[in-house]
């Protein structure tokens, strides 16, 4: 009888599980318009490359966002309509100007940003069309979102984090740890026949099809799972 490989572990193992702690919480943009903020802290949150903000709410309350490159501690930020193009302020994409670098870009209005929020990372205005602006995103490439969506002024902070190489283990088992998973991570063609489907042989290669259903149970669901097709096209240069 084999061992459980690490897919049939994940399920249940409280090692694969994230730890709470981790999550310091929802960094979205307030739903509130025509409003100035306060940074009270600058928080680091393992799961995010890129630093948070604590921002305080004129109501009092405390809410987190994606810091923009420039925030500081005690830093007004303003989210409305009639703001400046300073970094961190918050309006909708048709009061931004063409060529402005923007982050945490809303897809619809209302839900708190969901484009550019990886460390370093910012969208580029490229021109108005009718209901819509369209915007380079950090891939290259061009979408139109509507000019009610609401926009961060300014780059990401975090630029340059992933720059930095792995210099011990240990960075690489915290970082993979930060993710719920496990370092380091051995291949299954790697390990004996007991211990994988594809352990064995006398090389480090699969030996067998690398498809299975989606309906495979979990010992045995390795490899591409359920592909659309696999091999090569026919008919197609190469």
């Amino acid at each position: 009888m084999g061992k459980r490989i690490r897919a049939q572990r994940k399920g249940s193992s409280p090692r694969y599980r994230v730890a709470s702690h981790r999550f310091p919480g929802k960094a979205r943009i307030p739903r509130e318009n025509d409003i100035e903020v306060e940074v009270m802290e600058l928080v680091h949150s393992p799961i995010h490359t890129a630093p948070l903000a604590r921002i305080k709410l004129p109501d009092g309350e405390t809410q987190l966002i994606v810091a923009t490159e420039g925030l500081s501690i005690g830093t007004k930020i303003y989210i409305g309509d009639n703001v400046e193009l300073r970094p961190g302020n918050v309006t909708q994409l048709g009061n931004i100007p063409e060529g402005t670098a923007i982050n945490n870009v809303e897809l619809r209005p209302g839900d708190g940003g969901k484009i550019a929020r990886s460390g370093g990372n910012s969208c580029l205005v490229e021109s108005k069309v009718g209901d819509n602006v369209r915007v380079r995103l950090p891939s290259g490439a061009l979408k139109e979102i509507s000019v009610n969506c609401r926009a961060t002024i300014g780059v990401l902070a975090g630029h340059g984090r992933d720059e930095m190489p792995m210099r011990t283990a240990g960075a690489a088992h915290y970082k993979a740890k930060a993710k719920g998973k496990l370092y380091p991570h051995v291949s299954g063609v790697a390990m004996n026949p007991v211990a994988h489907p594809h352990g064995g042989g006398n090389h480090q290669a699969v030996h067998g099809p690398s498809s299975v259903a989606r309906g495979t149970p979990p010992g045995a669901k390795v490899g591409n799972i359920a592909p659309r097709r696999t091999g090569r096209g026919r008919g197609k240069k190469v």
